[in-house]
């Protein structure tokens, strides 16, 4: 074997590398897994004991010679392809194209909705996404025995009974009012959680973007001709709106805000393509609820009622979105499915 490791380091000094063909080659003969070098390295197993140091020195004196001349080989072919003074590089060659990625559908139909609100006064407010049982229930006039307070729609900690993750962003409109004074008028975007069973029309979190103004002499008017307003802007000029009397402790009087489809009119249904399975052939699809703030609530958070009034609306930015865009199944918007996200690169508002 000491043989045939003189004659492999002869070779080695010997192979003329040129280019990045013949240090491949040189890789692949000597260096590589296959190689010769790693080759007598398995062969060593069967050398006697009290030759193995002298034959494993000299094979590491032949691997190191390898290695050393195949990094010195790249580093000098390296160095002769970069260009030069002499070689200035052609400026006339296409760049290099970048994949840009895009905004995700939800967070572009969020900003859409923020631009609409912040044109027509109303700033941006945030709050926690874990709160403890009276921002997010007790003061908003929920009472004690109410559904939502169960196991079944809330997540509450383990370990901490009376604190939860927010199932709405009412929990920042209280904290709001309690903090500031009137004149109040924010919108507040942000992740809730529900504890339901995750299908093609609901998820265990979501997305909400509610609203609040309080001031004196604020009536039911202008909570109309606010949501008028942000519907045209966001769907289209044709959109209609309508109020349908609902029920919400926090609010009183209460209304479920609905969109118009299209299928009332003439045409095809610019949602549903006429397919009616968002309306299911009314005409008239859901996108929040909304009220007058609810007198308790005004006095819960130190607010004086027979002074001040104000209105509050709630809406799902994922059932906006699926409006917006046709979108059947929701569970989508939380898989991160590159197919899926692709299609919304050049999604225009």
């Amino acid at each position: 074997m000491t043989e045939r490791i003189q004659q492999l380091l002869a070779q080695v000094e010997e192979f003329a590398i040129t280019d990045r063909e013949t240090l491949e080659k040189f890789r692949l003969a000597f260096v590589a897994k296959k190689g010769s070098i790693p080759e007598l390295f398995e062969q060593l197993k069967t050398v006697p004991n009290e030759l193995k140091r002298t034959v494993g020195a000299e094979l590491n004196k032949l691997k190191e010679s390898a290695q050393a001349k195949l990094k010195l080989k790249t580093e000098q072919l390296e160095a002769s392809s970069e260009p030069t003074a002499d070689q200035p590089q052609d400026l006339t060659l296409p760049g290099v194209p970048y994949a840009l990625g895009s905004l995700h559908p939800l967070t572009q139909v969020r900003n859409r909705i923020v631009e609409i609100f912040e044109r027509i006064g109303f700033n941006l407010a945030d709050g926690p996404e874990i709160e403890d049982d009276w921002h997010n229930f007790t003061a908003l006039n929920f009472p004690p025995d109410h559904p939502a307070r169960e196991m079944q729609d809330t997540f509450f900690l383990h370990r901490q009974p009376d604190v939860l993750l927010r199932t709405h962003t009412s929990n920042v409109q209280v904290r709001l009012m309690r903090h500031q004074k009137p004149p109040i008028r924010s919108i507040m975007p942000g992740r809730v959680y529900r504890n339901e069973a995750i299908s093609a029309r609901a998820h265990c979190f979501f997305h909400q973007v509610e609203g609040l103004y309080v001031d004196e002499n604020v009536g039911f008017a202008d909570l109309k001709q606010t949501l008028y307003h942000f519907a045209k802007e966001l769907f289209g000029k044709q959109t209609k709106i309508r109020f349908r009397p609902s029920f919400f402790p926090f609010t009183e009087p209460s209304a479920e805000i609905d969109i118009s489809c299209g299928l009332h009119e003439p045409g095809v249904c610019q949602l549903c393509g006429g397919a009616k399975n968002i309306c299911k052939g009314t005409g008239w699809v859901e996108i929040g609820g909304s009220g007058m703030v609810h007198p308790n609530v005004l006095a819960a958070c130190g607010i004086d009622p027979e002074r001040y009034t104000g209105f509050a609306f709630g809406m799902g930015i994922e059932r906006i979105t699926m409006l917006k865009y046709q979108i059947k199944d929701l569970r989508l918007f939380a898989e991160n499915d590159v197919r899926f996200l692709r299609q919304f690169s050049q999604a225009s508002l």
